[in-house]
């Protein structure tokens, strides 16, 4: 048998407890050899909780002191880049949060050295692993729903006022607020339904709390060359009964929509509903997202998957700058 492949992990916050670390440690081809953050008795309650035999609390320590064949990165945005780069330069391969970098520049770089240094990294859009998202793409690939007029999408989070977000209210270690958050992987998963079409203008308005602080809401319209639209709502104060996420989809041939999952075509001239039914699995959308998402990058690395490029994500940066740079100028903007 092949030997398991080692993982590292670098930061111990909520999404590494909640999401990866469960995951992970149910796969029988993977070894979590260590984990590292800079809050060094967090680092060591999740090692004792899931047998995890290093910890760290520098990033160099775990690269320098640990054989790993692939790191994840789950640190503040602002770590991201160099917390890949340093990865890179020590051999792995890299799955890494969004965002990969806060600019589509830092991303060009990334991809720069794992190019020269032949690794894969991969950045966690999860949203794409989700079976609904996978099962309303396959419709639209295979062309039953025709072209691909419009979609919209809007994630609205419920979250108390005085609920503290930590470094996600500091631009400078966030990059940006809700819109960053949860509009970047909005439009991800927007772009990647749509067939990666080619955004060319924005048109942006985000809401500040307060004047030094990041945006808690946002709306972006996205024109594509092809001729579609994509417009993203999103909030971390949302007010109502519970968290709002969904997607819908309108082509020439067909509608369709994510959360819940409804698929429409017209046959013989009457509007037919073809969503697809079968057996209901325990396992939420959440989990198995990230369970697909681990096994296409263990994939990927084994050289039998082949992961989202980068150009990919650097485009996807390129809506999100033409975002903040339309809410700043008060106009429509080029991407």
């Amino acid at each position: 048998m092949s030997e398991p492949v080692r993982i590292g992990l670098i930061g111990a916050g909520a999404i590494v407890q909640v999401a990866h670390l469960p995951v992970l440690t149910k796969l029988k081809s993977v070894e979590v050899a260590a984990i590292c953050d800079t809050d060094l008795p967090k680092a060591r309650a999740l090692a004792d909780r899931f047998h995890i035999q290093g910890v760290f609390d520098d990033i160099e320590d775990i690269l320098a002191h640990t054989q790993l064949d692939a790191l994840l990165v789950a640190t503040p945005n602002h770590l991201h880049e160099p917390h890949v780069m340093a990865a890179l330069t020590a051999g792995c391969h890299v799955l890494v949060e969004k965002p990969g970098s806060l600019t589509a520049a830092g991303e060009q770089r990334i991809g720069r050295i794992a190019e020269r240094k032949n690794r894969i990294v991969m950045v966690g859009m999860t949203h794409r692993y989700r079976p609904d998202a996978q099962a309303v793409r396959s419709f639209i690939q295979s062309g039953e729903l025709g072209a691909i007029d419009s979609i919209r999408a809007s994630w609205h989070v419920s979250r108390p006022a005085r609920t503290p977000l930590g470094w996600r209210t500091r631009k400078d270690e966030a990059g940006g607020g809700a819109m960053l958050d949860l509009g970047l992987t909005m439009v991800d998963l927007c772009l990647w339904l749509a067939g990666a079409p080619t955004p060319v203008r924005v048109s942006a308005n985000l809401t500040r709390a307060g004047e030094r602080g990041v945006e808690h809401s946002g709306t972006a319209m996205i024109v594509c060359e092809e001729g579609s639209a994509i417009q993203v709502d999103v909030t971390w104060r949302h007010i109502g009964q519970r968290e709002r996420f969904g997607v819908g989809i309108r082509g020439s041939k067909g509608t369709a929509g994510i959360n819940p999952l409804h698929v429409w075509k017209e046959l013989n001239g009457v509007p037919q509903d073809v969503t697809p039914t079968g057996g209901l699995s325990r396992e939420s959308n959440y989990t198995a997202s990230f369970r697909a998402e681990w096994a296409h990058f263990l994939a990927a690395i084994a050289g039998d998957a082949v992961v989202p490029t980068l150009a990919e994500h650097i485009t996807l940066l390129k809506v999100i700058e033409a975002i903040y740079r339309s809410a700043a100028e008060g106009r429509e903007v080029a991407v």
